[in-house]
């Protein structure tokens, strides 16, 4: 990555754990290679976290990271390929990310989830656009103008929200090859803050509906989080098995997925 690519980044991250943080953001060599991090704790929710990370920083590209996700070595090359991408498809686009959903439901993209032991998709052949993220990362183009919105409670998808947010300003939203590795423990069912974020969404996006999240369909009766549930339920004790440590060393799950060289 070119040095003037490096001026323009800084990573914005919510975290409640220096364990975690230490063990995988902030040991990715991007960071080692001096791209600064705002770390913000202890706000009520996602959206007020990255807000405050947005305005502690001026850079014009805003990445917004888990705190249990890692990059591996070459990821800043890998983003700035997905930047000319995109920009040579649609020079007014808002935000890309790593994994998503397009319209009508398909997932597209390639990470590593340790909490399903095992990389997810393909990397695309070339920029994807979706109509939500999964929240493990996502960059914005600051002067795409996008705000988080602190009305959406808790933690859940926002990564939904801002790209509908994105489409109703007329900015594009795309999954690029940014394969990392999401560190993150067993999921096992959905609570109730998840049902608050969801029920948001449908009242929000109401005349948009269906918006499909990565896990859920927001639909107008709200018939895609039961569903969800219920299919949840039946697989618990299969996804629980497949779940490996997340307080493993995320660089031994990077050179399973190839990238990164084995030593």
């Amino acid at each position: 990555m070119t040095q003037d690519l490096r001026d323009r980044i800084c990573i914005v991250v919510a975290s409640n754990s220096d364990e975690v943080l230490n063990r995988n953001l902030l040991a990715s060599p991007l960071v080692a290679a001096g791209v600064p991090v705002e770390v913000v704790r202890g706000a009520p929710s996602a959206a007020v976290a990255y807000n405050r990370g947005l305005d502690a920083t001026a850079a014009p590209l805003v990445i917004f990271a888990h705190h249990d996700v890692y990059l591996p070595a070459g990821w800043e090359a890998r983003l700035a390929r997905a930047l000319a991408a995109v920009e040579a498809r649609d020079p007014d686009w808002a935000l890309i990310g790593p994994y998503g959903v397009r319209d009508g439901g398909g997932h597209v993209g390639h990470v590593w989830s340790t909490s399903l032991g095992r990389a997810l998709g393909e990397p695309p052949a070339e920029p994807q656009p979706v109509a939500s993220f999964d929240e493990l990362l996502l960059v914005m183009r600051r002067d795409a103008g996008l705000r988080f919105d602190e009305a959406l409670p808790l933690w859940h998808l926002y990564g939904t929200d801002i790209v509908q947010a994105a489409r109703a300003a007329g900015r594009g939203a795309y999954v690029a090859d940014l394969a990392c590795v999401h560190n993150d423990g067993f999921h096992g069912r959905l609570g109730a803050d998840f049902g608050a974020a969801y029920d948001f969404l449908r009242r929000k996006w109401a005349a948009r509906l269906p918006v499909w999240s990565p896990i859920v369909r927001v639909d107008r009766f709200g018939l895609g989080l039961p569903a969800y549930r219920l299919r949840a339920w039946r697989s618990l004790e299969r996804r629980r098995a497949m779940a490996l440590d997340p307080g493993s060393d995320p660089r031994l799950f990077a050179r399973r997925c190839g990238w990164e060289p084995a030593v």
